[in-house]
């Protein structure tokens, strides 16, 4: 029997996994660069973790989705959660403690 169309979900999924792959590495790369870069003692200012908590966090979630665990699995999920919360939470305490300015 012959179908009418190709059967291509398995290339969908391959794309749209790659895709994720992408974003979450981006996502987790940029949160953990930040994090280096900040003062500790401004970690402790705006009242969140401290710096070195946020760096293992983050770097433990970019060491794992580089692993081959993805994006789709559970630890890839919680690492996109990690770089999210970072990203839109912390970072903007970050640069409203320093006036918008940066942290140099």
């Amino acid at each position: 029997m012959a179908y009418a169309a190709p059967i291509f979900a398995f290339e969908v999924r391959y794309v749209i996994e790659l895709i994720l792959l992408v974003f979450a590495l981006v996502l987790e790369g940029v949160a953990l660069v930040h994090a280096i870069t900040q003062r500790s003692d401004a970690f402790a200012a705006i009242g969140t973790l401290p710096k070195g908590g946020w760096i293992a966090i983050l770097a433990v979630c970019l060491v794992l989705t580089l692993l081959g665990f993805g994006p789709v699995s559970i630890f890839g999920l919680i690492g996109i959660a990690a770089g999210l919360i970072y990203l839109l939470d912390v970072r903007p305490g970050l640069r409203d403690l320093h006036g918008g300015r940066g942290s140099w």
